[in-house]
């Protein structure tokens, strides 16, 4: 008989862990699930030997706009009657992206195997945490197509929110980087050609022209150098960031910042409260709904918190006064989910704090770009100016001299 490590959730919703023996995974889930328990996961004891390759793998992403497509097309064959295995054959082969058709490929042939459409998802390691626990509860409860069309409808809202901040930053980025480049084509282009000009005729420069001159060319002779030492810098803090105390330092920093760090707060939250919505929703148990949560956000500042959260909710604390003592989530947020508590519609108030959060983060967004809009373009305009009035200067002298 082999060994299993089993983590389940009891009637209560506390999360257990056990190590469990039997003859197969099959065997050990449906023994427990028979004493109704909601199985989260079954993993042979001591290794990963038996999981599939994929998950083995480093993990990677699938793309979330055509694994909506997935979907949409999913449910609508299991609302016709199709079984799942079939509804899955039908799609694996002819979805349009390379990689996702290949980890669909790799949850059929699980399914044929025996293994539960969840838990076929799960081994992929690339799929959202929310929509393997989703389907867990489907399985349970019996109502797949429901669940898979709340998941859809969670998806769809999350990315429209994404589309939007990403659509408000791109002019912002476009005009700094035109802006970068202007100024580096400035300092090491215009300016050392008109110091040699000066240079060759021996005229006598203003201060503020000598101070110009000994920037552009110092610039130009380490240019290259410069741009190196700022690749590296970035390859740097990319395999630096990979670690999860780094990734806090650096969600900390984040918070810090002045004006955006309010907004990427909010973000987070109005992201955690759909997911915990959509989940309790579905009827996944609020301690299980909070780790899956913490797992579906991408903030590791977030994560640390919930998980303190979810600590104190198994103790017997209420999910408002557990968010409250992370001192992290804003107090209108703590207030709206206690009278969701307090009222039993805790689903359907989380869902308004995501959609209050992600109208003020975009509100707030549109007015912080329309002031740094503008504040780029009078600090252009007073950049130019200055080159122009330090490299005229001596000309303008020169003219008055000759004159």
């Amino acid at each position: 008989m082999a060994e299993w490590v089993l983590k389940y959730a009891d009637s209560r919703g506390e999360l257990h862990q056990q190590v469990a023996t039997g003859a197969s995974e099959e065997e050990v889930r449906e023994r427990f699930a028979q004493q109704g328990y909601l199985i989260y996961s079954v993993r042979p004891r001591g290794g990963i030997g038996t999981l599939s390759p994929a998950i083995r793998a480093p993990r990677k992403k699938v793309n979330l706009e055509k694994f909506l497509i997935f979907n949409q097309q999913f449910v609508t064959l299991v609302r016709a009657g199709l079984p799942i295995l079939k509804g899955l054959d039908l799609l694996a082969d002819r979805l349009s992206d390379a990689k996702l058709r290949r980890y669909i490929q790799a949850v059929r042939d699980d399914v044929k195997n025996g293994v539960q459409l969840s838990e076929a998802f799960r081994n992929q390691g690339v799929f959202p945490p929310a929509y393997v626990t989703s389907i867990m509860a489907g399985e349970k409860s019996g109502s797949l197509s429901e669940v898979l069309e709340r998941f859809i409808a969670y998806q769809k809202m999350a990315l429209a929110v994404r589309k939007k901040v990403l659509v408000s930053l791109i002019y912002p980025s476009v005009l700094l980087v035109l802006v970068f480049g202007l100024i580096v084509f400035l300092i090491t282009y215009v300016v050392p050609n008109f110091a040699q000009l000066y240079s060759s005729m021996e005229a006598r420069l203003p201060q503020m022209t000598l101070i110009l001159i000994a920037v552009g060319t110092t610039a130009r002779n380490y240019v290259l150098a410069a741009f190196l030492a700022l690749i590296a810098g970035l390859v740097i803090f990319r395999l630096w960031s990979r670690s999860e105390a780094a990734r806090t330092k650096v969600d900390r920093m984040k918070m810090a910042t002045p004006i955006f760090g309010e907004i990427w707060l909010k973000y987070q939250v109005a992201q955690f409260s759909r997911v915990l919505s959509t989940l309790l929703t579905g009827g996944i148990p609020l301690v299980q709904a909070l780790e899956t949560a913490a797992q579906s956000i991408g903030a590791s500042l977030l994560k640390i918190a919930l998980e303190q959260a979810q600590k104190l909710v198994k103790e017997g604390q209420s999910l408002s006064t557990a968010l409250s003592s992370t001192k992290l989530f804003p107090t209108l947020c703590i207030e709206m989910i206690e009278v969701g508590e307090s009222t039993g519609a805790l689903p359907s108030m989380l869902s308004s704090v995501a959609e209050f959060y992600e109208d003020d983060v975009n509100t707030r967004m549109q007015a912080a770009l329309s002031l740094i809009e503008p504040a780029i373009m009078i600090f252009m305009g007073v950049f130019v100016a200055f080159v122009l009035v330090a490299l005229y200067l001596p000309i303008f002298s020169l003219a008055d001299t000759l004159g």
